[in-house]
């Protein structure tokens, strides 16, 4: 049986999502905060000129400063140079904790009130980095870090500085940017890769259109075999809808599950009993509903085309999470002769794993195959 080897698969592969670096829309953020980080810190200069008469201590306001604009020009330098080191979260906490370390500091040098906290907006810029590089909860949690560094800054300021409320306000001000940061960029993420999707799927289009379909009415004109001609009838009719995105389509598991064994009864001629543990199940998101049916009409397909089968049953069970067996009666396989691929099987895994599934693929010579699909209730990706 043509099939790949039935060893199993614990994890899912990684989603389509995922990337091996930043991508230019997060280069492009970065450089925005560069900006921002640069035209922070000469406001922080102007304001230490301005209240200079205020400090108690000058020359570590001025050393700190400094340290400021070593990671001013550090991080302008490495978002233009793409320098990948910037979005590490080592690097981002480092400035977090500098900025924490400004605030704090507030309250040591300066000897009286003034209008504005020490360094000005620049540890914001810490903050919106955080949460681009590690999300909303990173950037909420970099905004808790900036509260506690202005609440400290006021304990040890021998003057009276902010009241309890203003502390407060700053330390969910500076939350509510990273994490609105971070929910941001996460959305921003997510249409960045819906866009990608929609061009590989036109492109996906315009290579069918070119050739598949082009081979399947040359086979319908010419080949003298009936059973061939209405299977590439039947395969331009599918190939066509999905082109035009009508594709008939069900958010009930049930009920797409045994449109695609019926598809299959039609087509290849296998008898197929679809069991529910129970018909009355947990809700199953439609992504989900779309990819366990797919799966099961190519395991479906395999069977049929394949493994010689006559018989093939769908035993599905849903609870915390959805379990589906295609057990089918044919010729089976001996795993030791074949090795993984991205045939049927490499689809199937594919299918699943883009909702945060799974697939195992067993079988022995002369008594079948069984595919075990499991899948969440409700998809899981990245972002």
């Amino acid at each position: 049986m043509a099939l790949t080897s039935s060893r199993r698969t614990g994890a899912a592969s990684a989603p389509t999502s995922a990337h091996a670096g930043p991508t230019d829309l997060e280069w492009g953020v970065a450089r925005g905060i560069a900006v921002f980080r640069a035209l922070a810190w000469a406001w922080a200069v102007a304001v230490l000129g301005i209240t200079r008469a205020d400090l108690s201590h000058r020359l570590v306001a001025v050393a700190l400063l400094g340290v400021a604009l070593v990671f001013t020009v550090v991080g302008f330098e490495g978002s233009i140079r793409r320098r990948r080191w910037l979005f590490h979260p080592a690097v981002v906490a480092t400035e977090v904790a500098f900025g924490a370390v400004l605030l704090v500091a507030d309250g040591g040098v300066y000897d009286q009130f003034h209008g504005q906290t020490f360094g000005s907006a620049w540890p914001v810029a810490g903050v919106l980095m955080a949460g681009v590089a590690a999300g909303g909860s990173g950037g909420a949690a970099a905004g808790i870090v900036l509260g506690f560094g202005r609440y400290y800054g006021n304990r040890i300021a021998p003057y009276p500085w902010a009241s309890a409320l203003g502390l407060w306000s700053s330390a969910v001000l500076f939350t509510m940017a990273g994490a609105a940061g971070g929910a941001v960029m996460t959305s921003v993420r997510r249409a960045e890769d819906a866009v990608a999707r929609a061009r590989a799927r036109e492109e996906f289009a315009r290579t069918l259109h070119d050739g598949v379909l082009q081979t399947l009415a040359v086979v319908q004109r010419r080949s003298t075999d009936d059973e061939l001609v209405a299977l590439a009838r039947d395969q331009e009719i599918d190939l066509r809808a999905f082109l035009a995105g009508d594709r008939p389509s069900t958010d009930d598991l049930g009920t797409a599950l045994r449109a695609a064994a019926a598809h299959v009864e039609r087509r290849d001629g296998l008898r197929v009993s679809v069991l529910f543990v129970d018909e009355d199940h947990a809700p199953v998101h439609p992504d989900v509903v779309g990819a366990l049916a797919g799966a099961v009409g190519e395991a479906l397909t395999n069977a049929a085309k394949h493994g010689a089968a006559a018989r093939a049953t769908v035993f599905v069970d849903v609870d915390d999470h959805v379990f589906c067996s295609v057990k089918d009666d044919g010729r089976g396989f001996d795993p030791a002769t074949v090795t993984e691929g991205m045939g049927t099987v490499g689809s199937m895994r594919g299918r699943l794993a883009e909702v945060g599934g799974t697939t195992e693929v067993d079988g022995r010579p002369g008594h079948g195959v069984e595919v075990r699909l499991h899948a969440p209730l409700r998809p899981r990706r990245a972002g």
